[in-house]
């Protein structure tokens, strides 16, 4: 029995990357941490989210950046979008450790 506290990490990106998500998400799971990801929608459009929905969906992923101990950017590519680039400000206002898939020119 594993008596170890595990790393809480959350998953930052667009959501465009999927593929990419999943993958380090698998990858970030065997290697023992607990990986908290965004919501990915299969059967809505990002178009039919209104703001009042978009306005939750930032919060409770802000919520999920509060119980980590660590954001680890989904940053394919090179590519971070404006809402990415506002987690990770609001992480490293908390002081959380910052990853990246790829590293920062």
């Amino acid at each position: 029995m594993n008596n170890n506290k595990y790393n809480i990490i959350t998953l930052c990106g667009s959501i465009r990357f999927k593929t990419e998500f999943l993958k380090v998400q698998e990858k970030l799971t065997l290697e023992g941490n607990i990986v908290l990801t965004p919501n990915f929608f299969n059967n809505i459009k990002k178009e039919d989210i209104n703001d009042d929905i978009k306005d939750m969906l930032d919060k409770m992923h802000r919520q999920k950046i509060d119980m980590s101990d660590e954001i680890y950017v989904i940053n394919f590519g090179g590519y971070i979008g404006e809402s990415t680039k506002s987690e990770i400000e609001y992480a490293r206002a908390k002081g959380k450790k910052i990853s990246y898939l790829e590293n920062i020119k």
